[in-house]
């Protein structure tokens, strides 16, 4: 493989992991690496200082550059220091789901135009191989469903809550102790980080571009430990769930929230901050995806990968992975979470009277929801109970609506949670 000169645009974790991952590939000469702060000690044997920038343009614009390597994340200002970059002819790999989930669509189209490649694998799930595999062996599938997890950190704490019955609040202060979670968690507790992965995964899998902003998202933050033993109870575990699927009328429904899965189902089977993505399509069928979705080496694997495939395609070919150019022209119909089916999992305070549960039934039938299972967990000390259905699947738009005439009654406290079930 002939040399190729590199420029590294971030170097925390993963842009550390990056450099020491590449010092094993002599034909790959690092130029620049940009930094915020070039004063920081870094814990590198025999690291070259000189090779330290806090200008990130003087990479881009740097003729001698062939691909740069951004690990920055965030929008701005790193959005137009790529577009830059692509406008200077120079190839990216990027781990930043951020930016690609909400100016990916601009910064493909511009790298189609100056004949560059972008290549993202460590943007989803990390060391997990999905993004090469679905745009050229899988590309002879119509894939129509994807169900996935997709953030370690809240994989991570919902476990720690199920197997230690541990409060959210406490698993959340754990999984910052051992560096799972950040001090401020909420990109990955609110599911934005989970949202940003599903955004990009759909848009390659079904072929039209996802609107971030129509992506329903819900995270794990209102979970409580009675939720987490009422499901043990039913049979099932509470995972936060991204979600695409092609409808049968075409329409495109993508999500992110906690879920009830069934103990059986793969998805409930992967533990603490693992990433696991299940694929269906035709005619290769169901596929599942598992591995370390985060942390430095995962993710420098999959960075230095995309890195080493572009530098042996350009060795042979000035227009480089012609099948990783992206296409995707429209954007997809997607619809509102009010218009989706699911079974659903709701909790109930309601003061310990008779009828409650009758009152509860009618409603729900009143709102075409038939209910599954229901079951009433003891008498608090204020003499209210606590009531647990499990409904068949169902609209949301219903459900939302027969919750609000039932928090209508006098009976009825409050409505504890509300989460949505997959067997």
């Amino acid at each position: 493989m002939k040399s190729l000169k590199v420029g590294i645009i971030g170097f925390g974790t993963v842009g550390t992991g990056v450099y020491k991952l590449l010092q094993s590939f002599p034909q790959i000469e690092i130029k620049k690496i940009a930094v915020k702060n070039i004063n920081k000690k870094r814990e590198i044997e025999n690291f070259n200082t000189e090779l330290l920038t806090d200008n990130p343009y003087e990479i881009v614009n740097n003729p001698e550059i062939d691909i740069v390597i951004e690990v920055a994340g965030g929008v701005n200002p790193t959005f137009d220091i790529l577009m830059t970059a692509v406008k200077n002819k120079k190839h990216i790999v990027t781990a930043n789901k951020e930016l690609l989930a909400k100016k990916g669509s601009e910064l493909f189209q511009c790298a189609k135009e100056n004949k560059v490649i972008i290549l993202y694998e460590a943007a989803v799930a990390g060391g997990i191989p999905i993004i090469m595999p679905v745009k050229t062996i899988l590309c002879a599938n119509k894939i129509n469903k994807i169900a996935a997890i997709l953030n370690g950190t809240t994989n991570y704490i919902l476990t720690k809550m199920a197997e230690k019955e541990l409060s959210y609040e406490t698993a959340l202060s754990q999984a910052q102790e051992l560096g799972y979670a950040e001090t401020d968690p909420t990109g990955d507790v609110e599911g934005y980080d989970a949202a940003y992965k599903i955004a990009i995964l759909s848009t390659i899998s079904f072929g039209k571009k996802i609107d971030i902003n129509k992506i329903y998202r819900e995270g794990i933050t209102k979970i409580k430990a009675q939720d987490i033993k009422s499901a043990k109870e039913l049979g099932y575990t509470i995972k936060l769930i991204a979600m695409g699927q092609v409808l049968d009328d075409g329409k495109i429904d993508v999500r992110v929230h906690p879920m009830l899965v069934a103990k059986k189902h793969l998805l409930a089977k992967v533990k603490n901050a693992t990433n696991s993505i299940m694929l269906s399509g035709y005619p290769v069928g169901d596929l599942v995806f598992t591995g370390a979705g985060a942390g430095a080496e995962p993710t420098s694997s999959s960075v230095v990968g995309d890195l080493l495939v572009l530098a042996s395609d350009l060795e042979v070919s000035n227009s480089p992975m012609p099948l990783t150019v992206c296409r995707h022209e429209e954007y997809a119909e997607q619809i509102d979470i009010g218009d989706t089916y699911n079974e659903y999992y709701i909790a109930i305070t309601a003061t310990n009277n008779p009828g409650a549960i009758g009152l509860i039934g009618t409603i729900c039938g009143k709102h075409n929801i038939n209910i599954s299972t229901i079951m009433q967990k003891g008498i608090n000390e204020d003499n209210t109970a606590e009531i647990v259905v499990i409904t068949e699947k169902s609209k949301e738009s219903d459900v939302q609506n027969a919750l609000k005439e039932i928090l209508e009654s006098d009976r009825i406290k409050c409505i504890d949670n509300l989460l949505r079930v997959m067997n």
